[in-house]
């Protein structure tokens, strides 16, 4: 277990090593006063503490993501590994850490107003109908897949339609309540199961000597689907992912302190990552090699992966408190999925939110969408969201770098895996069949031309924007006298 328990190791050296030093290239203003107390509404905009924030930034993020998502890249082999420990110390968590502390200096904005501000006007538009997109997604597969792992833990005995009623209730209540009354109060409870079932499963792996697969670089998938970009994109939460991107102004606008956003945000996606280890080494270890376990994903797919996994590792008590616990992943990320798009979308048409009926105007729509949504295969759904995904993490590092840039501070740890991944995500939909369907070699070319053209643009407009000293930050040197 050398590959799984070092990348573990990894993963927290990270967060005490390449987070400290994130941490210090952006700025930290501990005197600064935060949205919480400057824009506080005691709606979307009030404090809490930091322990809370950090259970409910995790709660948010960790959906299906780091779980479905690691299941299915388990298919290339011990490979995945080294995605989500690269990939979550030096992309993922640094995409967080940048969104959530460039979204405090900026009074809890969303990702489609700070690209706007960045990116320019044109980006604004664009990036608020891909958040909106990738929200309505996320919080349709964010539906159906605990409704799926419930309706077979009871056995059928409910039917799926009215779990679905029940799970899009607690939904409209979560979106529209003020967070402290669900969000807030539930969360720590939810905490709880998430820990049996993550440190559960991770327990056993390691006490029964599961035969989980060491380091090699070698292609395992029994389809031979090519890595590159397929993987980067398959395993998303874990790693990267710009759904990420949604929920961290959720908590920026609750945080009481900059100092603590090194422990919220990036550490959060550290813990996330060992979450995705966990189920990734569960995965390549239970279901006699590559091919069994393609064969259970045909099959069962991810839920009944997850389903068989608890049960083997945690017996049929302790595998039923896990799968539990992974029902609750996606519920509180799909009630914050909808939360986010209903503040996105008062942000762009400056839409007051302090009337409950103001909130319900901009959800209910949603939720009809979201409901016509189900009715769609998973495994199309689940590629839609991935390539969004993807497309928004890349929005997202962008903004990051941008910021950097101006502030003449080090742009690199956001431009470097910023490349990579506009790599990645326009070699995916020039391949994919979702996308224009051309051949991989062809997508190689035409990925590195536009991600080269990217670059070249970013550049020339990084140095413009710095000449211009586009401001940073939102002027807060009058708001005690306002309040």
């Amino acid at each position: 277990m050398f590959t799984f328990l070092g990348g573990i190791i990894l993963l927290i050296i990270g967060y005490f090593t390449y987070g400290k030093f994130v941490e210090k290239v952006f700025g930290v203003k501990e005197a600064r006063t935060t949205p919480a107390y400057t824009h506080k509404d005691d709606v979307d905009y009030l404090p809490m503490n930091t322990k809370k924030n950090s259970l409910i930034q995790l709660l948010n993020i960790a959906g299906v993501g780091p779980i479905f998502g690691p299941i299915m890249g388990a298919l290339y082999g011990p490979v995945a590994f080294i995605w989500i420990v690269v990939g979550c110390i030096f992309a993922g968590a640094v995409h967080d850490y940048l969104t959530g502390m460039i979204s405090i200096r900026n009074r809890g904005a969303h990702l489609p107003e700070l690209a706007g501000k960045f990116l320019g006007k044109f980006m604004k538009h664009v990036v608020n109908a891909f958040a909106i997109l990738l929200l309505l997604l996320v919080g349709t597969v964010f539906v159906t897949s605990p409704a799926d792992l419930l309706y077979n833990l009871m056995d059928g005995w409910m039917g799926l339609g009215i779990i679905l009623g029940f799970i899009f209730l607690y939904y409209v209540l979560a979106t529209i309540l003020p967070i402290d009354k669900i969000i807030g109060r539930f969360y720590p409870i939810f905490g709880l199961l998430l820990l049996i079932s993550a440190v559960g499963v991770g327990v056993r792996l390691i006490l029964t000597g599961a035969p989980i697969p060491e380091l090699t670089l070698q292609n395992m998938h029994p389809d031979h689907a090519p890595i590159f970009p397929l993987l980067f994109l398959t395993i998303s939460c874990g790693a990267l992912s710009g759904f990420h991107a949604t929920q961290t102004p959720i908590i920026s606008r609750t945080t009481e302190k900059e100092g603590q956003g090194r422990k919220i945000f990036y550490g959060m996606m550290i813990a996330e990552g060992v979450i995705a280890m966990i189920w990734a080494a569960a995965a390549m270890s239970l279901f006699d090699g590559y091919s069994g376990l393609s064969d259970m994903l045909a099959n069962g797919g991810p839920a009944g992966i997850v389903s068989k996994a608890s049960t083997l590792m945690l017996g049929s008590v302790g595998g039923t408190l896990a799968i539990l616990g992974v029902i609750i992943l996606p519920i509180t990320s799909g009630d914050t999925a909808f939360r986010s798009a209903r503040m996105i979308i008062a942000d762009y048409f400056n839409l007051s939110q302090r009337k409950v009926m103001s909130r319900l105007w901009i959800a209910i729509p949603m939720f009809v969408i979201s409901f016509a949504l189900t009715k769609i295969d998973f495994t199309l759904l689940w590629r839609y969201f991935s390539w969004a995904n993807q497309s928004t993490a890349v929005i997202a590092l962008w903004v990051g770098a941008m910021y950097l840039f101006i502030a003449k501070k080090n742009y690199w740890i956001a431009i470097i895996p910023g490349i990579f991944m506009t790599m990645a995500t326009m070699t995916y939909i020039f391949n994919a069949g979702i996308g224009f369907g051309l051949s991989l070699n062809v997508s190689y070319v035409i990925g590195a031309i536009i991600t080269a053209a990217i670059t070249v643009i970013f550049f020339i407009a990084a140095n413009k924007a710095r000449a211009k000293e586009v401001p940073l930050e939102e002027d807060i040197s009058g708001w005690n006298s306002v309040a």
